[in-house]
């Protein structure tokens, strides 16, 4: 078929594989996938810079809006930078662990037991900010808007965190609510808005995890008829 495009367009071709050998790689990723956890507790043992840069490298696959890929992932192993966002980042855990009213949050993460202290912050040997953009600078100096900027940069962190996984290392979507301590200390522009904290490491020797069950297929889906 021979469509007329407006903008430049190029071929897509993909092997078409087997049934059996789509469902065994389907089987085989989910296998591996179901392996990752959230981690706490890293090994001081360093990361090549190279892996942080592939996992970077999986997350611009990510479909976005419009492709405008509205994200900017910062990374850290500098010690005293680690050190400022922990300071940071534990000021604001203790209004919300201390403070905050939160009585069916706080006891939805018992089970978890967390607290304030976030010593993964400066063990981890790398912090990585996924940063959204609301908008995009553009050379002559103004702005781009961004379209399904939440979306696009989940996404994105999701392939992020599968990247980690499939080379050994472990993560923790970490969140601390606001964030904009860390535009300040990354020296992020105003267009930008952090979004995910991540340390990346190897899990330490004696980690551990909570005991938890992910929920079954049967109720993650739903089989629609008309």
């Amino acid at each position: 078929m021979t469509r007329s495009h407006s903008y430049p367009f190029v071929p897509y071709r993909r092997p078409r594989l087997s049934a059996a050998e789509s469902l065994r790689r389907g089987e085989e990723f989910h296998r591996r996938l179901d392996e990752r956890r959230s981690v706490r507790w890293f090994s001081s043992d360093p990361v090549p810079l190279r892996a942080i840069e592939l996992a970077v490298q999986a997350a611009n696959t990510a479909p976005s809006g419009a492709h405008f890929q509205p994200w900017t992932f910062v990374a850290t192993e500098d010690p005293d930078l680690k050190r400022q966002v922990r300071t940071a980042a534990e000021e604001e855990e203790r209004r919300f662990y201390r403070e905050r009213d939160a009585p069916d949050w706080h006891a939805a993460l018992a089970r978890l037991e967390t607290d304030e202290h976030k010593e993964f912050l400066e063990s981890a040997p790398w912090l990585v900010v996924a940063f959204a953009q609301k908008s995009t600078p553009l050379p002559d100096g103004s702005l781009r808007k961004n379209y399904y900027v939440n979306e696009s940069v989940g996404i994105a962190c999701g392939l992020f965190i599968a990247a980690l996984h499939e080379m050994g290392l472990a993560t923790l979507t970490h969140t601390p609510n606001p964030m904009a301590f860390l535009t300040e200390l990354f020296d992020r522009p105003t267009t930008e808005r952090p979004y995910i904290l991540f340390p990346v490491g190897y899990p330490a020797d004696d980690c551990e995890v909570p005991d938890l069950r992910r929920k079954p297929l049967s109720e993650a889906l739903v089989i629609a008829h008309s």
